[in-house]
């Protein structure tokens, strides 16, 4: 296998997980569909406890959901940086090759002097792209770490979220809006 299509495969293994991850998040927005009417059936019949499953699971719902965006976007901006990268390398390669080539045509001091610093350059280059490689392996742990922590979505978000679908839902009918509030006052007292 050559080069170019170690590289085509990378970049079409990128594209799939982007694509999966993509999807991951399409189910999730269903899921937070499923939550919702469960909650909204609960706060209709006056069911505090499916009420309170309902909601549990659509926080855990969301957290995973806001993970899943944070994670497709660190991936989406690491695989640009990574194509930077590879293009900087490359850019620099290239400069290498044709400062050898201008020294061979040239005897002056002053050049030599210049190619010296440049591939001090290029060696620092190398080394910033694998200080980068070491930073990304080091975050797929703290990805892994935070991605089961439903606690940064908050109940109040919660309950506004299924308030605003029960009153949408219910427009236009002044006596369910009446008994969702008798209910609303139940569930609170």
């Amino acid at each position: 296998m050559g080069k170019l299509d170690k590289e085509i495969e990378k970049r079409m293994l990128a594209r799939k997980t982007v694509s999966q991850m993509n999807r991951h998040i399409a189910k999730l927005d269903e899921q937070k569909k499923v939550y919702i009417d469960a909650a909204k059936r609960a706060v209709r019949q006056g069911l505090k406890a499916q009420y309170d499953l309902a909601v549990s699971g659509l926080k855990m719902t969301i957290s995973q959901q806001k993970k899943a965006h944070e994670m497709l976007l660190n991936f989406e901006i690491t695989s640009q940086m990574r194509d930077m990268s590879q293009m900087t390398t490359e850019f620099l390669r290239g400069m290498g090759s044709l400062s050898k080539e201008m020294f061979k045509l040239t005897n002056e001091k002053e050049f030599a002097k210049v190619q010296k610093e440049f591939e001090r350059a290029m060696a620092s280059s190398e080394q910033q792209t694998l200080h980068m490689e070491m930073f990304l392996d080091q975050n797929k742990s703290t990805f892994a770490s935070a991605s089961g922590n439903p606690e940064n979505v908050s109940d109040a978000e919660l309950e506004k979220l299924i308030s605003e679908q029960v009153i949408g839902d219910e427009i236009g009918s002044d006596s369910i809006d009446k008994e969702l509030d008798a209910i609303r006052n139940k569930l609170k007292g």
